[in-house]
């Protein structure tokens, strides 16, 4: 019986990531920590395999004593501010929380010998493409605090590397959709990604979607971008888990659905899924908007043997099955 930890268990990805584990790993305990400033306690289950502790993984004290006390063997992190377009109005809150906070984890783990971690990359580190689909040799030029933020976190993991350190760094696309079971999904305040805001918008929730921009240079002249189920996002994470247990010391992958997806597709999409009609409104493109950002994921099915099970239909399903019946 061995134990992981889970930072940011009660966000959003995490908390997938967490039902997801334990039901793929019976022989396993999840000790989980969350500071609650966007996570949802409601989202955490009831299990006795599961322990949570509200607590800052900043605390380096905290943190520290509890691997201890635990025996902690290897780090899932999640835990991060993850809003780009705050990143630029706040940096210091992302470079404190994503940067400073991040390394006391690290400095923690070091102290009680784990050395194995699996880290919540993005895209975002990438920047403006050069092209699309997007490989791991693309050239990483975040152009955001939040990108810069993962970008540096990755070259600390990588520079660990060299001191004995294993890890997987994990680049997502956009996460979408919800649990099949309906029971845990998106929910963020405020909400800035594509699907459940259009979702509401179906359900009245909002009087009209803004869509900035339907002059692109794309076949429906809106922005391609990347979805990728929540699920199929955690599952990537137990397999990068398998992969640094047997040995691998080295793991950077991209994670997307290899497929782009226009802004007017994925409305069209949530129409056909909801039968019902969502009002429009097209404003002017926003700046540092990319015009196609998606993924090529082939190192991730050679080196994880990971592939997403969820189309974009089946990504609005669980979403708008989620949506309809919001638990928190």
């Amino acid at each position: 019986m061995s134990n992981i930890l889970v930072t940011g268990a009660a966000g959003y990805i995490g908390s997938h990531f967490v039902r997801r584990f334990l039901g793929a790993k019976q022989g396993n305990n999840i000790i989980a920590v969350d500071n609650l400033s966007v996570g949802h306690l409601e989202s955490l289950p009831k299990n006795d395999r599961f322990v949570f502790y509200e607590n800052d993984i900043g605390n380096f004290d905290f943190m520290r004593d509890l691997m201890e006390k635990h025996k902690v063997e290897s780090v899932v992190h999640f835990a991060a501010s993850a809003y780009v377009g705050e990143s630029q109005e706040k940096p210091f809150k992302y470079f404190d929380n994503n940067v400073v906070g991040t390394l006391n984890l690290f400095k923690a783990m070091n102290e009680t010998g784990c050395r194995k971690i699996v880290f919540s990359s993005s895209c975002a580190t990438y920047g403006n493409p050069d092209y699309s689909p997007i490989d791991e040799e693309h050239a990483q030029r975040p152009v955001s605090v939040y990108g810069t933020t993962k970008y540096m976190i990755e070259k600390a993991i990588q520079a660990l590397a060299t001191t004995g350190w294993s890890y997987a760094s994990l680049r997502y696309f956009n996460a979408a959709g919800a649990d099949d079971s309906g029971e845990i999904g998106e929910s963020h305040e405020p909400e800035t990604h594509i699907i459940p805001l259009t979702l509401q918008t179906a359900l009245g929730k909002r009087e009209v979607l803004q869509v900035f921009g339907d002059d692109y240079d794309t076949e429906d002249g809106t922005c391609v971008r990347d979805y990728v189920h929540v699920n199929d996002l955690a599952d990537a994470h137990i397999q990068a888990l398998d992969k640094l247990d047997s040995g691998t010391k080295e793991l950077a992958v991209n994670l997307g659905s290899s497929v782009g997806a226009s802004v007017k597709q994925v409305i069209e999409m949530c129409k056909q899924v909801t039968g019902r009609n969502i009002n429009v409104k097209y404003s002017p493109r926003r700046a540092g908007d990319a015009v196609a950002l998606f993924a090529d994921h082939k190192r991730a099915t050679e080196q994880l043997g990971w592939k997403p099970a969820y189309d974009l239909k089946r990504i609005v399903e669980t979403a708008w099955n989620w949506e309809s019946n919001r638990k928190y």
